[in-house]
């Protein structure tokens, strides 16, 4: 990876803000501009600097995590939302939050989060100098995926991809891109999540949440809201429920 990660850790409990201060010194691709202890702190930080990823707690005195991403324009921040209580894993997913972290926090988890989020990074690198930069074209985004009988054509990173219905597990919704979650790969696309609802086979894939569609053959297990695709875990929409429990019956 050529540019690290900007990362700021955002947390009121000195053991957690160490304990991951210590998982970041471990992972090289990223570089950590700074720990706070409250988001009144990080504010101020990060009006007057550019940063990628932020570890942020939920539960904090005066502002909680949560508050903070709502009053704060974060663009081109991903979050990942730190907190003992998973009740919260919703609310996360609904402000776009990248990932959701439950402590206590273990490193193989952490280390499973921060590849996720490399991942996302270096895509939105790549595609950050070509066509894609361009402001969206209805017209153009139109011709970017191609569905057919048994797969779907993808033009990204200037290349075609065809990809084959039972090797995609699921899609989402990135404001202007899709990024197609396949089983070694993730394509970052300029489409929306309308275009695929409409045109995909619903007998193989189901909408679940605002931000996501799935594969129907990837869902292992249903939990409150939560929908399980192996090692994967995706927020259900209050208003897709009962469609995706036809699936279970």
């Amino acid at each position: 990876m050529a540019n690290k990660i900007k990362t700021i850790i955002v947390d009121d409990e000195h053991l957690a803000r160490s304990l991951i201060q210590n998982y970041v010194s471990k992972v090289p691709q990223l570089e950590l501009l700074g720990v706070f202890k409250n988001a009144l702190e990080a504010m101020t930080f990060i009006q007057s600097n550019d940063v990628d990823l932020m570890f942020l707690d939920i539960q904090m005195p005066n502002l909680t995590g949560i508050e903070f991403v709502e009053s704060m324009q974060l663009k081109n921040t991903m979050i990942v939302f730190t907190t003992a209580y998973s009740e919260y894993a919703l609310k996360g997913y609904e402000l776009n939050a990248f990932d959701y972290l439950l402590k206590p926090i273990t490193f193989p988890r952490f280390l499973q989060c921060v590849n996720k989020v490399s991942d996302q990074f270096e895509l939105l690198n790549t595609q950050s100098s070509g066509i894609l930069q361009m402001e969206p074209n209805p017209e153009i985004s139109s011709h970017v995926v191609t569905t057919k009988s048994d797969s779907i054509s993808i033009k990204a990173d200037y290349k075609l991809y065809r990809v084959k219905y039972d090797k995609l597990r699921y899609m989402e919704g990135q404001k202007e891109y899709v990024a197609f979650h396949t089983q070694d790969k993730t394509i970052m696309a300029l489409t929306s999540l309308k275009k695929l609802e409409d045109e995909l086979p619903s007998k193989d894939f189901i909408r679940i949440h605002k931000s996501y569609i799935v594969n129907v053959q990837e869902i292992e297990t249903l939990e409150g809201n939560i929908l399980g695709l192996g090692d994967v875990e995706l927020p259900v929409g209050q208003s897709y429920k009962a469609q995706l429990m036809k699936i279970f019956e």
